[in-house]
């Protein structure tokens, strides 16, 4: 007999990553809410990056899980009871642009400075600052564009690293978003 308080067992086929975006009402406890649904299933979120839409009052969170296909559905099952959720999508199997973005200072005297700025200019990423013995780089781009560049990086000392989340967003002229009209029925607009 299954034990509730148990944490699921979970079978590694068909496992992957999936990508949800959820739009949710701007609210104080609403990020609380959606992470305690992870924490009671017993699911572990790999990235989580919220902020605000170009909807006023409405804020998107991408929250990347690794699950199979049926666990997926109850997780967008799930997320869509809690209150303030207005829209999930699963965006695992949609044709989609994800990315991630990273500060990253790396240990660079002058002697390694040329060939340190070669392999940054390779990855496409960005000097944002420049100290006597390292450098701080901006990349964005997929995880494992991300994880190469660290690898390469590497040998030659990273002293410290900040990562985001993923973010993703459908292709094409469809929008996965919240409709205006809709969000204005649920949060209350302040008047002069």
């Amino acid at each position: 007999m299954l034990n509730p308080n148990e944490p699921i067992q979970r079978t590694a086929a068909r496992r992957q990553l999936h990508t949800f975006v959820v739009y949710a009402e701007d609210k104080p406890g609403v990020l609380s809410r959606i992470t305690s649904l992870f924490r009671r299933r017993a699911y572990n979120i790999d990235s989580l990056t919220a902020g605000h839409t170009d909807v006023p009052g409405v804020s998107r969170l991408t929250v990347v899980t690794e699950s199979d296909d049926a666990e997926a559905r109850l997780i967008e099952a799930n997320l869509y009871k809690l209150v303030n959720v207005l829209r999930v999508e699963d965006l695992t199997h949609v044709s989609a642009m994800k990315r991630d973005l990273a500060l990253i200072k790396v240990r660079c005297n002058a002697d390694a400075r040329p060939q340190v700025m070669q392999m940054i200019e390779v990855f496409r990423a960005r000097i944002i600052d420049v100290a006597p013995e390292s450098l701080v780089l901006e990349i964005t781009g997929t995880g494992d564009k991300i994880d190469g560049l660290l690898e390469i990086l590497q040998p030659f000392g990273i002293i410290e690293m900040v990562r985001t989340g993923g973010v993703a967003m459908t292709r094409g002229s469809e929008a996965t978003t919240v409709h205006p009209h809709f969000v204005h029925a649920l949060v209350p607009q302040t008047g002069n």
